[in-house]
């Protein structure tokens, strides 16, 4: 008889957790109300699956997600798949902020075992609450055998993807999570766990020994691009002691002349700064010969919330600028 795998819950509150005063409200509800012993008592189902337990790390709405939660969880996380015991773990996560953390633990953990976040859009009581069955699917697909090594993953409406190219794309949609690029590297089919693809960003090199572990991460500002931009925001983010600057460019991060200007102005002062995209798809690569001169970076695949993730792990690392560039082309 095949052994039952253990998937350990990690909890952080979210929508999936939301409580409302009324079944029809969707909005205006308390996140991370509900407790994790709760989340997993209304999905019974789970333990035709797996052994699953859990633990509370956080109960907050996700836009107030911190360093020092994400980095708890990269803790914890190390912990359960080497000493713990776990054979997969699930993180229930607020949709806000859900593809950074994403993405921080894919950088930061690794491991062969699957770890799987997921949430609603819907909060715990409303009428047809998404979140009970995204937490069951979580759950299929971090105890799946097709699921190891398949890098940090999303399970959200019955669709599998990659922590790298996921992002919410809708405010109120239950399919808001997507892969605008590569598309989805699978999806769970009335319970049947399916890859389409494997993932091929990998952790970072040197991840389990960061220097600095669990401390604060360097100051990188995001900045939105519009048109007639005068620049005045990269001076206010230099007199914040910022050590970069991710600035979300129009298009193939294009940026405005006085922009340009300014932000060439910071890396002579030692700041790095990246050029991103406020686009929802496409890649940002080498463009007008003025920003090479300026040594002002490119993201490649990156959205400007992940951009800002890689950037200051980097300078945590103490990478130097042409290091940095290689990073955004690699992870």
């Amino acid at each position: 008889m095949k052994q039952r795998k253990h998937i350990y819950v990690l909890a952080t509150g979210g929508t999936i957790a939301g409580q409302a005063e009324s079944g029809a409200a969707t909005t205006g509800y308390r996140a991370g109300a509900v407790s994790v012993d709760a989340l997993l008592s209304a999905v019974p189902e789970l333990s035709e699956i797996a052994e699953v337990s859990g633990e509370q790390v956080a109960a907050i709405d996700s836009k107030d997600m911190t360093e020092q939660i994400q980095w708890e969880l990269v803790r914890r996380c190390r912990e359960l798949l080497t000493a713990g015991g776990a054979d997969g773990i699930v993180i229930t996560h607020g949709t806000d902020t859900m593809e950074e953390t994403a993405y921080f633990l894919s950088l930061l953990v690794d491991t062969e075992k699957p770890i799987v976040l997921t949430g609603a859009m819907r909060p715990a009581t409303a009428l047809s609450a998404d979140g009970p069955l995204n937490l069951l699917d979580a759950v299929r697909v971090a105890a799946s055998d097709v699921a190891g090594g398949m890098g940090v993953l999303v399970v959200m409406n019955n669709q599998i993807d990659g922590a790298h190219d996921v992002t919410k794309t809708h405010t109120m949609s239950v399919d808001t999570f997507r892969s605008p690029d590569s598309g989805a590297l699978g999806r769970v089919n009335d319970g049947e766990v399916t890859f389409f693809r494997r993932p091929v960003h990998t952790p970072l090199p040197h991840s389990q020994s960061l220097p600095g572990e669990g401390a604060s991460l360097p100051q990188v500002r995001i900045l939105y691009g519009y048109s007639g931009d005068d620049g005045a925001l990269v001076e206010a983010a230099v007199r914040s002691s910022a050590r970069g600057i991710i600035y979300a460019g129009m298009g193939n991060g294009s940026l405005p002349q006085p922009v340009e200007q300014k932000l060439a102005a910071a890396v002579r002062q030692g700041i790095v700064a990246v050029r991103s995209s406020r686009g929802c798809g496409g890649s940002v690569t080498q463009a007008e010969a003025s920003y090479e001169q300026a040594h002002i970076l490119y993201s490649g695949t990156l959205n400007p919330q992940k951009a800002r993730i890689l950037l200051q792990l980097a300078l945590l690392q103490g990478r130097d600028r042409s290091e940095i560039q290689e990073l955004f082309l690699r992870y």
